[in-house]
Parts: C-alpha cells; sequence; structure tokens
C-alpha cells in the first residue's frame, strides 16, 4: 500500500483527483489499480496474478474482505487506467524529486537534463496498427508498428521528467519535433546533456530563450 498512500499523499492528491475519470465503485478503483500497477511492475513476479494475490493480503491484514483470487478483474481495471493521470503524476513526481534533490548531487549547483531518443515496438494490436507507422521492410499488417520516444532525464537523481511519443515515420514526429514538446522541462541555470544529433541552432536557440 505504499504506491496508494504516495499517490493520494497530499503532495499528489490534487493531481489525481483532478484527473480522475468518472467510474463506478468498483473492486479495483483507478487509485488502487495505479497502486498495484505500480508495484507490480517493480517485482520480480511481475505476473498479474502476484499483483492480485498481495492485493489480497493487504486487505485480510487490514481487515476488510478480500477480492477474488481471479486476476480477470485487474486486468480490465488496468486497461481503464486513465493515461493522462498516469503521464501528469510522471511529471510531479520528477518535479518532487527535482525540488528535494541534495545540493551537492548537482553539477556546479545546477540541474542538468539528459535528453535522449530511441525506437520501440508497440503491441500488434489493430489501434497501434493504425496510429503508428512500421519498419519500411516489414509487410503492412504483418509485423509490429514501431513508436518513436524522446524523453528528458534528471542527472541527479534519475527521476523522468517527461516523455514525448509518435509515430515512427511522418511529419513533426523525428525527434526535433518531439523535443519541442519537452521544452517546458528546461528552467533558467539548467544544462541540456544531449549527443551530438541535438547539435543544432534551433536547439541552442530555444535553450537560450
Amino acid at each position: 500500500m505504499d504506491f496508494f498512500n504516495l499517490i493520494t499523499g497530499p503532495e499528489l492528491l490534487g493531481t489525481v483527483e483532478a484527473l480522475l475519470p468518472e467510474y463506478r465503485e468498483r473492486k479495483f478503483p483507478p487509485t488502487v489499480t495505479l497502486a498495484m500497477f505500480l508495484g507490480q511492475v517493480l517485482r520480480a513476479d511481475g505476473s498479474c496474478q502476484n499483483a492480485v494475490n498481495e492485493a489480497i493480503v493487504n486487505q485480510l491484514l487490514g481487515g476488510v474482505a478480500a477480492v477474488s483470487a481471479n486476476a480477470g478483474g485487474y486486468c480490465l481495471a488496468r486497461q481503464r487506467r486513465p493515461m493522462e493521470m498516469v503521464s501528469e503524476l510522471v511529471r510531479q513526481a520528477g518535479v518532487l524529486m527535482n525540488r528535494q534533490t541534495p545540493q551537492e548531487w548537482l553539477w556546479r549547483g545546477r540541474h542538468v537534463k539528459l535528453t535522449d531518443g530511441t525506437r520501440t515496438l508497440m503491441p500488434d494490436a489493430p489501434d497501434n496498427q493504425a496510429a503508428f507507422r512500421q519498419h519500411g521492410n516489414q509487410q503492412r499488417g504483418a509485423g509490429f508498428p514501431l513508436a518513436r520516444l524522446v524523453c528528458v532525464m534528471s542527472l541527479a537523481d534519475g527521476a523522468v521528467l517527461d516523455m514525448a511519443m509518435g509515430p515512427y515515420k511522418g511529419k513533426g514526429t523525428g525527434e526535433y519535433g518531439l523535443f519541442r514538446e519537452l521544452l517546458g522541462c528546461f528552467v533558467a541555470g539548467d544544462v541540456m546533456l544531449a549527443d551530438s544529433y541535438y547539435c543544432s541552432f534551433f536547439v541552442i536557440a530555444a535553450l537560450q530563450a
């Protein structure tokens, strides 16, 4: 329940409540589902069944009626997870971590922010096939869609400050195009650290502004 206490704590509760969708009171409401999911992805046994088993143990220890051991309900609840809320919580957590970073972890008193891009394969689902392009050497509909990601992270504490995602190909989906969406991560006094791909007039001018 540590994650549940964190996302419903005073620093993040306002963000959570503002972005909660309308929902019926079920066995796995959005905040509980998100807390379970965070614990699930960080454990050696990352199965849905293990996440449900741990929830049952916590409920029994708390003296409340336990949910069913069938993981189906939890899996469906994960699919209803509001992505906007998850994304905003990542940003808010990054800001909170930066505020609490010890001064000795900074580089000459400055926050260094790492920026880089990568690609990742998406699940072969109809929605993903429609939204993301495939690699050029794959037959249409017979391969996995590709997404491009650009991320900004804190060198001092490792926090992900923000991320932009788009199709692998298409207008405005290159690393520069996605990077434009992340300029809000930088404030006066920051240092941006990136590879030579970002050594351009646009990036220098945008950051100086």
